[in-house]
């Protein structure tokens, strides 16, 4: 019998790539899929937000897997962002992606509190 020498490749691969192995890690994965309207639908509504394609793809992606998750359809979660006021739609965003985040990951919004007045007149500039 041969001994083991651990600075000899084995024959075994590592690496994951079996069907077998394949097959099983993506078993209780869902397969979610939207029809390509309502995917142009949201990256369009981005799109106009942001001005930046490739962030609205990431942000169509977002909110297509958070509702699909929430059990929710994803062009209802769109008409409630297009009825938002302007200037909500990165806070209402930011919660509703947030509510199937883990805590340690939690995404966060700018806040810019307002100056009370009687404070900042009494500041020497």
């Amino acid at each position: 019998m041969a001994a083991y020498d651990p600075l000899k490749p084995s024959n075994i691969t590592t690496d994951g790539a079996t069907k077998t192995q394949r097959y099983f890690n993506n078993f209780f994965v869902p397969k979610y899929t939207v029809s390509q309207n309502t995917n142009d639908a949201i990256l369009s509504y981005f799109e106009q937000q942001t001005g930046n394609t490739n962030s609205a793809i990431l942000m169509a992606q977002s909110l297509i897997n958070t509702a699909q998750l929430q059990n929710e359809d994803p062009l209802t979660v769109l008409n409630g962002f297009e009825s938002l006021p302007q200037g909500q739609l990165s806070t209402v965003l930011t919660m509703f992606l947030n509510s199937n985040r883990v805590p340690t990951s939690l995404l966060g919004i700018q806040n810019q509190p307002r100056q009370n007045y009687l404070v900042s007149r009494t500041i020497l500039t």
